[in-house]
């Protein structure tokens, strides 16, 4: 039987730099192939020429006659008020499935992504939820082929189990692109590299990426070994040439054309060897207080529902602490209450004087119409790293950017590149404390691996929220894990945590959660709540509002900072004034975002 998809020498170039070129990937029956590569080596777009959403410019895709292919992209989004019961019911409808198996194909598509309510708003799930939701909505035709792009970035632990044996156990051939290691070990039998240090400009592997990477490292000290013979070689004809030869000979002639070749193959083995990864280095402060933060009994209620309580821990220098929990369990709130930007609801935190936090929020964003350039250095042509000037290029150039990108908007990076310039952002800070969540998202393998070496250095405390099982349990000493209904736990890796929550869930199907026992503080759950049509509607514009907040809050703050108010009594007390107003709505703004967020899901 042919191969359900034969892609075949296609190319795609944007701009004057070619995504990839030449590149042939079949897709059999049964196929689970992990698709990889740096930031921006072309893998979403790969998948859209796979999925037939944007065509190569050179090349083509054949498809096996009748064979089906369902294509979930990175981001998911709704219609803003469509319930998921609508989704699915769209879904079915473009598969002209009839209406009288609408009722059971609904249920059971729910049922596969455990999700409880059909009446709740799409667009107001949490990140996590909605990409349970795209996926099973793509499975309602019964594919052949299922194309996932990044699908780990927003489910958390349990939802990357539930993907897990979505994938090894259906019927269903799938290309994932993903970062996460443990998720591609157990998910994939073949490996896919898109790298142009490839002679074919990508590296396959039929075995799982334990494997690949073995036979990768294999590949790349052959090359190696290749390219320095052939130095070798382009030393000893260039020796020969400088004592100028008398090319009237055939052979002097043969021998000339030979070097010239050598030379150029030289060199286009040189420009495939040179790997470059991002230069990421958080500095942390040379504070000596040791006690940075301290929680004592903290616990943080919103909607009558707790989030967690009785949590007591001390952040020293050097520590390195993991969050982990369900989407919804309270893991920002957490970050947020560390930070200092709320307070608890019981119980206290403890800060050191001038403690200088800086934090990565989940929730980040980038103005899109800004150039590279002023979003790398908003203030000229240049930046301040521990006390020395840095020019912008210099700086962009850490981070893998080329210089004709600087005067590109933000919107032209993809996701990866643009969480480069986010973590460029925050390493012009020394921190005592380094609040990262997600830090991980649209990261490649190269980043994520020098993002995990300077982790390990970094000096003051550290708490991380991550999905990325081999991230967290490389990098941090101990976990702080919560089950989503209240209880907390500290773990010494993810495993625990794993199978802590496991025993929560198989106890609570079997017996009332008040007869649990175990390392935690467990409450009966509360009936959670569902958001309105209003409220879904608020939930979905809420993240712009918050954004334009913080830009407010920012200006005040720099006005009320400034030199020249600070001369001028009346001024100086109006911008006091609007800065106090500025904080008071971007407090109001953040705690309606959580509560509205928790009672999503």
């Amino acid at each position: 039987m042919p191969p359900i998809l034969n892609a075949q020498a296609i190319s795609k170039q944007f701009g004057a730099q070619p995504l990839f070129r030449d590149i042939s990937l079949t897709v059999e029956d049964g196929a689970r192939i992990g698709l990889i590569g740096p930031n921006g080596s072309g893998k979403s777009t790969l998948l859209a020429v796979l999925s037939g959403q944007t065509t190569p410019d050179s090349g083509e895709v054949a498809v096996r006659r009748h064979a089906r292919i369902a294509y979930v992209a990175q981001d998911s989004h709704f219609t803003a008020g469509v319930t998921t019961g609508e989704v699915l019911q769209a879904a079915l409808e473009s598969e002209h499935i009839p209406v009288s198996d609408w009722d059971g194909r609904i249920r059971e598509l729910a049922g596969k992504a455990g999700l409880d309510d059909l009446n709740a708003a799409a667009e107001a799930l949490s990140g996590g939820w909605r990409k349970r939701l795209a996926i099973v909505a793509a499975l309602v035709g019964k594919p052949d082929v299922l194309l996932l792009d990044e699908p780990t970035n927003h489910l958390d632990l349990e939802g990357i189990e539930w993907l897990e044996e979505l994938l090894t156990k259906g019927s269903f051939a799938a290309v994932t692109v993903s970062h996460d290691r443990y998720f591609l070990e157990a998910t994939s039998s073949e490996v896919v590299e898109l790298n142009r240090a490839y002679a074919g400009g990508f590296f396959r592997v039929k075995a799982g990426f334990s494997r690949f990477l073995e036979e990768r490292q294999a590949y790349l000290e052959a090359q190696n070994r290749q390219e320095q013979a052939l130095r070798n070689r382009v030393r000893a004809e260039i020796e020969w040439l400088r004592r100028g030869p008398k090319a009237r000979t055939t052979k002097s002639k043969a021998r000339i054309s030979a070097a010239e070749s050598m030379i150029g193959e030289l060199a286009e083995l040189g420009a495939r060897s040179a790997a470059s990864t991002a230069g990421i280095d958080f500095s942390a402060s040379e504070r000596k207080t040791k006690r940075l933060v301290e929680f004592e009994h903290v616990g943080y209620e919103v909607g009558g529902r707790s989030l967690f309580t009785g949590l007591s821990f001390i952040l020293t220098a050097g520590s390195r602490i993991g969050l982990i929990g369900p989407n919804g369990s309270g893991k920002t709130t957490l970050l947020r209450l560390l930070s200092g930007e709320i307070a608890p609801t019981e119980g206290q935190v403890r800060r050191a004087d001038a403690l200088q936090v800086v934090y990565l929020s989940q929730m980040r964003q980038l103005d899109e119409e800004l150039t590279l350039r002023r979003a790398l250095a908003p203030e000229g042509d240049a930046v301040v790293l521990e006390g020395r000037q840095v020019h912008v290029a210099s700086w962009a150039s850490r981070f893998l950017f080329r210089a004709e990108q600087l005067n590109q908007p933000v919107k032209n990076l993809s996701g990866g590149e643009r969480a480069r310039v986010l973590i460029a952002r925050l390493m012009l800070q020394p921190a005592d404390v380094l609040l990262l969540d997600e830090p991980t998202n649209d990261l490649d393998l190269p980043t994520l691996e020098v993002l995990e070496e300077n982790l390990l250095g970094f000096k003051g405390a550290m708490m991380l929220v991550s999905h990325d099982r081999f991230l967290l349990n490389r990098v941090t000493r101990s976990i702080v894990g919560l089950d989503g209904q209240g209880g907390v736990g500290l773990f010494a890796d993810s495993t625990q945590w794993e199978e802590w929550m496991a025993n929560i869930r198989s106890r609570r199907s079997k017996t009332d959660v008040g007869d649990a026992t175990g390392p935690v503080q467990e409450r009966s759950e509360a009936p959670r709540k569902k958001l309105s049509y209003m409220e879904a509607r608020e939930f979905a514009g809420i993240e712009e509002r918050i954004a334009a907040s913080d830009a407010r809050l920012k200006e005040a703050r720099a006005r009320a900072e400034s030199f020249e108010i600070a001369t001028d009594a009346a001024a100086l007390q109006m911008a006091l004034a609007e800065l106090t107003e500025a904080q008071q709505e971007n407090d109001s703004l953040f705690e309606r975002w959580t509560e509205l967020s928790e009672k999503a899901g």
